[in-house]
């Protein structure tokens, strides 16, 4: 059975099949899944799918594309939120300097916010990170008690370095399944196998041979099995090693 630890249910691209859909996963081979916030309202909603769903489990927090519509009522809502017992980490955050669709400077300081906060209430961080690594590395440097995930991880081997040596997680998503993902496939044969974890990022990022349309959990065997054919397992054993790596980062039983 499979972990999707990276999914966006709540997005409008599910709103004519969600519970259908969901209701399908159990019977597809998917356990659990890591419904991952991009905004308050994504959080509220999150942690509604969470309610609604034994199987589901939310992060909560603010994408650094929607970090300037925080406001001073922002953390303190979050921080209540991540009472929730289903609310097992702060995410996904960090920084974007593809779309700059925040000011840069707004993207670091609620970035730094949220670390903030994840640090006071004892819950790993899911990272959000394109064309800023030199910034979200120095950010995090300030914060050595925080740890997490980088979820759809594209960097080099250095860089997974750097992360796994301070005991982070990478996760991954069906873009490794594209031919042009060799730097992915380097990092996941040479790092820990007790700190990968896979995910769809849906209802983006489709692998192949689904590439174009709209992802969802029951595409996570397509990523299962290349990291299988990548780390010369099967992939049986592939997706028993991705679940318990997911629930023994998310404190899951």
């Amino acid at each position: 059975m499979l972990f999707d630890t990276h999914a966006h249910y709540d997005d409008e691209q599910f709103d004519g099949d969600r519970d259908a859909l969901l209701s399908s996963m159990n019977e597809n081979g998917v356990a659990l899944i890591m419904n991952a916030a991009s905004s308050l309202a994504s959080s509220r909603a999150a942690l509604a799918l969470a309610d609604k769903y034994p199987f589901i489990y939310a992060a909560v927090g603010v994408h650094p594309h929607d970090a300037k519509d925080m406001d001073g009522d922002t953390l303190p809502a979050l921080e209540a939120l991540l009472r929730h017992p289903k609310a097992v980490a702060v995410g996904e955050i960090g920084l974007d300097y593809h779309y700059d669709l925040s000011p840069r400077d707004v993207q670091q300081r609620r970035f730094q916010e949220q670390l903030a906060l994840a640090e006071s209430v004892g819950l790993p961080v899911v990272i959000h990170e394109r064309e800023a690594a030199r910034d979200v590395l120095d950010i995090l440097g300030r914060f050595p008690r925080v740890t997490g995930v980088f979820h759809c991880f594209s960097g080099s081997w250095e860089t997974a370095k750097l992360l796994l040596d301070k005991g982070w997680y990478l996760s991954f998503t069906g873009v490794i399944t594209f031919k042009n993902a060799r730097k992915s496939h380097e990092v996941i044969v040479n790092m820990p196998r007790d700190r990968l974890m896979i995910e769809t990022d849906c209802p983006y990022l489709a692998p192949e041979p689904v590439r174009g349309r709209r992802n969802s959990s029951l595409n996570l065997k397509y990523t299962a099995a290349k990291a299988a054919e990548l780390l010369g397992i099967s992939a049986e054993e592939t997706a028993a090693l991705t679940t318990a790596n997911g629930k023994r980062f998310f404190g899951i039983g």
